[in-house]
């Protein structure tokens, strides 16, 4: 079997404040969490990572921490948290908690104490620096330097109290802790320390490689019709990030990396950093979270601004990444999370053919080499949300970006509405769709944010009974990951690699092999059969061949160069 656990596990997210409501309140929680533990246990995966539930001003939604050893009472108790806990390892499920610490809150105690006063013990527990050389505080230009936040506006805030400014790359509300201060990382590590006895099984690191900066904070370079620098070479895999990682590891995990699960967000890593990450000789990280599939279908404005994704980028990128670690660290598999537009109205077919779509985009992802992440809702085909204007909102960074492009920049109020219905992170946040009911079952109250209409037709209730559902074919993925060692650690090799509708690759272990063909488009593919040597004869399959997963029933032509629109095929061998 495979050397670690999580080589062969699948992880579901869960975003509590949208997954179930057990009090009525709109918002859901830990209760509600528990109420559906059968549900994530029928669909097979093997660990939840529950987005933060700690004490929270909530102006990101939860992502800004008050109190890193607070459940929010918007959530519950501990003893909600315990028995949740209880209830996962009762099924045979880890609980990975969501670790947020290159910044927190401007009200956790810790910044409250640094902006108290300039000489303040903790005044360097954060970035403070005084205004630019010869300008006022509070004059516009006089921010340290140009770096600008990724909610919109300057990433530093004039603090009255002591004249100087403080940085943020987030929101204001979210102040960077400064790395470079050992007692920072003492009070970090001891508190990670602090939920693993408690009995979690690791962390999901929150944008960990930003939390080594160049301490000079020089200015960045400002691109053509930018209002602020480019300072992600300023913040990002920064001069002691791996000094600060191996030691979180030796001070953390050393001794007993077994138990854990440890996977770093890192907008922007590159394959070779992503190697030096995860290499488990440097006692760093089991597997990052990286972008670059992601941004794809981003322009040269960034996320906002679409260009449209082929299916020949798409696998040449998720290949890459294949290879490049193929024979050192490991993979994370994703197409969904909580800061991400739902997959099937992104590179899929929502509308007539949304259930095949959804179904081939699963299995071109979980059958590759790597670790899959099942976002909520996912294994349902849910959809991006038809958002009739810009009260419909909630996350601050649509909110932020819409007031900057209208009211500073003058961009088109309609344009930017587009933008956000196709790319906000509120599409991937409106609630669990449960049943065809009432605010989808999510809620007896008012929810927080609106519910996709679409719930009538998409929710779980009638997902669970139908054998051809979505949610039924993302059991069998998880499911043959689970009993198949080819899946979980064989080699990878793509085929058909400049077809520009099929995405096909193999996976292989010793004489046992995997098949994996699916046409990402809406119209019929042809290929040259030919070209899956061992796999396609002239009677449409060789010997020793067996159907494993079909998303669109038998598949009586693709051994022979034959896919219908969004089918997605599945064989093995040996």
């Amino acid at each position: 079997m495979s050397d670690k656990w999580w080589q062969s596990a699948v992880v579901y997210q869960v975003y509590p404040r949208s997954f179930a409501d057990s009090d009525g309140d709109g918002i859901g929680d830990l209760r509600g969490v528990i109420e559906h533990l059968d549900y994530l246990h029928e669909l097979g995966v093997d660990v939840v990572w529950l987005s933060p539930i700690y004490a929270s001003p909530h102006d990101d939604n939860g992502y800004d921490i008050s109190d890193y050893r607070a459940i929010d009472p918007l959530f519950g108790t501990f003893d909600d948290f315990d028995e949740l806990l209880a209830g996962l390892h009762d099924r045979g499920m880890k609980l990975v908690m969501d670790l947020v610490v290159n910044h927190t809150s401007d009200e956790h105690p810790w910044f409250v104490e640094s902006a108290s006063s300039t000489d303040n013990p903790k005044r360097d527990w954060y970035w403070w620096r005084p205004a630019r050389d010869g300008a006022r505080p509070g004059e516009q230009g006089a921010e340290p330097n140009n770096w600008g936040s990724f909610f919109s506006g300057p990433a530093w805030q004039l603090d009255p109290q002591t004249g100087e400014y403080y940085l943020h790359l987030f929101s204001r509300k979210q102040p960077d802790l400064n790395w470079e201060n050992p007692e920072v990382r003492d009070a970090v590590y001891e508190m990670m320390n602090w939920w693993l006895d408690r009995g979690v099984d690791g962390f999901r690191m929150d944008v960990i490689n930003f939390i080594s900066k160049v301490t000079s904070l020089p200015d960045g370079v400002v691109p053509e019709g930018a209002l602020y620098g480019d300072a992600y070479p300023y913040f990002a895999q920064g001069p002691r990030i791996h000094e600060f990682l191996h030691e979180m590891h030796e001070r953390v995990f050393a001794g007993r990396e077994d138990r854990y699960l440890t996977v770093g967000e890192m907008p922007g890593v590159d394959i070779e950093q992503a190697r030096r990450f995860t290499d488990p000789r440097n006692g760093e990280l089991d597997m990052v979270f990286q972008f670059e599939h992601v941004d794809l279908d981003h322009g040269p404005g960034g996320k906002w601004d679409h260009r449209p994704l082929t299916v020949l980028d798409l696998k040449r990128n998720l290949s890459l990444w294949q290879e490049g670690l193929a024979d050192l660290g490991w993979n994370s598999l994703y197409w969904n999370n909580h800061d991400q537009p739902r997959v099937v109205s992104r590179f899929g077919d929502d509308g007539e053919n949304r259930i095949p779509s959804a179904k081939a985009l699963g299995t071109v992802l979980h059958l590759m080499r790597g670790t899959p992440y099942v976002y909520q809702g996912e294994e349902l085909g849910m959809t991006n949300v038809p958002f009739a204007s810009i009260d419909g909102f909630r996350d601050i960074e649509s909110l932020n970006h819409y007031a900057e492009a209208v009211d500073i920049l003058g961009a088109s109020a309609d344009e930017v509405l587009a933008a956000l219905r196709r790319t906000s992170r509120d599409n991937a946040r409106t609630p669990m769709q449960w049943t065809s009911g009432p605010h989808a079952g999510f809620t007896a109250g008012t929810p927080w944010i609106a519910v996709n209409p679409n719930a009538t037709e998409i929710n779980a209730e009638a997902e669970v009974r139908d054998p051809d559902s979505v949610f039924a074919h993302y059991r069998a993925l998880i499911d043959l990951r689970h009993r198949s060692e080819v899946v979980a650690t064989g080699d990878y090799a793509l085929v058909l690699p400049e077809h520009p509708q099929v995405f096909a690759y193999t996976r292989g272990l010793g004489d046992r092999s995997l098949l994996v063909l699916a046409n990402l488009s809406g119209e019929p593919a042809a290929f040259d059969a030919g070209q899956l040597p061992g796999w396609a004869v002239a009677g449409g399959g060789g010997a020793g061949i067996e159907p494993e997963l079909a998303n669109l029933g038998p598949a009586t032509e693709a051994l022979r160069g034959s896919l219908r629109p969004w089918e997605a095929v599945v064989y093995s061998r040996g």
